[in-house]
């Protein structure tokens, strides 16, 4: 499933030095693969704890797979850019290809570290992106409506006129310098008229803090006045001490990771917590398929159901669809295996309308 986040902010704010966190990202108690597509793209494997236990009791000899996502390091946005300004014009390009947006606020002091706007003030620099898109959305807008009003008021073109009001609430929310993802989308109708209009500003959020190694835990006054800020975005706030996760991305076992966040007073590293929240923002889900020869996560969309589910393994198991033998993960864990949770009942057979749930244990049974 070919999803992506784009990772935005203002020039030094940390972004790129996420982004090599990430690609330097190691997995719970193994080295899964990063791929580097083109030199601001990659790869990343969703941290996945589930994945280690189903193997101990499968031992597959292929061994785990996780699952991934895609992130996009964009190229630093200026006051501007909506005109063209700067790299405006491939910002705002880029921007508009990837799924979601992970907002890096520049939240530490560092007089070593120039700021473009000469102090540090995140709810200022996020302002900044903010009015940059919600300006370009409006052009966008404006354009679409002066197209479809002239559709609408041609006979009984339903779709045009409900494209019309729609647009009509995104003019009046930008024009407030809100953006268009605060419009609360009334049916499954309206929320796939909107996709056909890529908004930049529709796009699920999520801002990431970037705090010195003092506030790794806590936060500090920077990461309250976001959190603040944000209320009404509907919108997550993450804090990640980058440059620390820089260095805990250097060593090169798992205990050497554990021991430097337990001595800094985390449980886990910001970076899996991260790709776990860029994976949810998303809006995704993970099944597993579990046996000798493999362990392996598959990624899914919130509300998919068993058919759309074996598509994701196969378009022919999607085709061919016949029924899913599914697995709860925690009855999987506590009975220690496919064939015991057999014999217990714990093993439920599933047609076309069963809704997929995040740790199902799937097996597809079709016919082409």
């Amino acid at each position: 499933m070919s999803l992506q986040c784009g990772i935005v902010g203002l020039p030094n704010v940390g972004k790129s030095t996420l982004f090599n966190c990430l690609s330097n990202a190691k997995a719970q108690s193994a080295n899964f693969p990063f791929c580097t597509i083109e030199p601001n793209v990659g790869v990343i494997t969703v941290p996945d704890e589930r994945l280690n236990r189903l193997a101990e009791i499968c031992h597959p000899e292929r061994g785990v797979i996780p699952t991934t996502v895609g992130i996009v390091d964009i190229a630093g946005l200026v006051k501007g850019a909506s005109k063209g300004e700067g790299l405006g014009n491939k910002f705002l390009a880029n921007i508009r290809e990837t799924d979601a947006i992970i907002h890096v606020l520049r939240c530490f002091d560092d007089d070593n570290v120039v700021h473009v706007d000469g102090t540090v003030d995140p709810v200022r620099d996020k302002e900044i992106i903010d009015a940059e898109l919600q300006l370009k959305d409006l052009e966008t807008v404006e354009a679409r409506i002066s197209k479809v009003e002239k559709q609408a008021k041609v006979g009984a073109d339903k779709q045009a006129k409900a494209a019309l009001e729609l647009l009509l609430r995104y003019k009046a929310v930008l024009e407030q310098g809100r953006s268009a993802r605060t419009v609360e989308l009334q049916s499954k109708e309206e929320e796939a008229i909107a996709r056909e209009f890529f908004l930049l500003t529709a796009k699920p959020v999520l801002y990431v803090c970037n705090v010195d190694e003092a506030s790794a835990v806590s936060g500090n006054r920077y990461v309250e006045q976001v959190r603040q800020a944000v209320k009404g975005e509907n919108a997550e706030v993450l804090v990640v001490a980058a440059q620390t996760e820089a260095e805990i991305a250097e060593l090169e076992t798992y205990e050497e990771r554990q021991m430097f966040l337990e001595e800094i007073g985390l449980e886990e590293s910001g970076v899996n917590r991260l790709i776990k929240a860029a994976y949810a923002l998303l809006k995704l889900k993970t099944f597993l398929t579990a046996g000798s020869d493999e362990v392996r996560a598959w990624t899914f969309r919130e509300g998919m159901k068993a058919p759309q589910c074996a598509g994701v393994i196969h378009t022919d198991f999607e085709r061919g669809f016949i029924r899913a033998e599914v697995i709860k993960y925690d009855d999987f864990i506590a009975l220690g295996g496919e064939s015991q949770c057999r014999a217990a009942g714990k093993l439920g057979i599933e047609g076309k309308d069963y809704l997929v749930q995040d740790g199902d244990i799937m097996h597809f049974l079709f016919n082409v």
